[in-house]
C-alpha cells in the first residue's frame, strides 16, 4: 500500500476536494491553507483514517504539526500503521 496515496485519497474524499489532492506534494500545507479542513472536517477525517486504513488516532496525539502539510500527516499515518 502506497501510504500517500491512500491518505491523499481519503483527503479529497473527507474534504470533497473536487479533484485538487491530485495535486498536492508531501509539503503542501493543509491546516490554515485548506479553506476546506476547518475543525469540524478534521473530525470527518480523522475518522475516515481509522475507518479506512484501520489506525487508531487518539485524540492526545493529534495536533497542529500532524496536520500541517500532506508529508507530516503521511508520516503520522506511516508511524500509526507501524505501530
Amino acid at each position: 500500500m502506497n501510504i500517500q496515496d491512500e491518505v491523499l485519497r481519503i483527503l479529497e474524499e473527507a474534504l470533497s476536494l473536487k479533484g485538487r489532492a491530485k495535486f498536492f506534494k508531501p509539503e503542501t500545507r493543509l491546516l490554515g491553507a485548506v479553506p476546506e479542513l476547518d475543525s469540524m472536517t478534521v473530525v470527518s477525517l480523522l475518522t475516515a483514517l481509522e475507518e479506512q486504513l484501520g489506525v487508531a488516532v487518539d485524540e492526545d496525539e493529534i495536533n497542529a504539526s500532524s496536520l500541517a502539510t500532506v508529508g507530516s500527516l503521511v508520516e503520522y499515518v506511516r508511524g500509526k500503521l507501524e505501530s
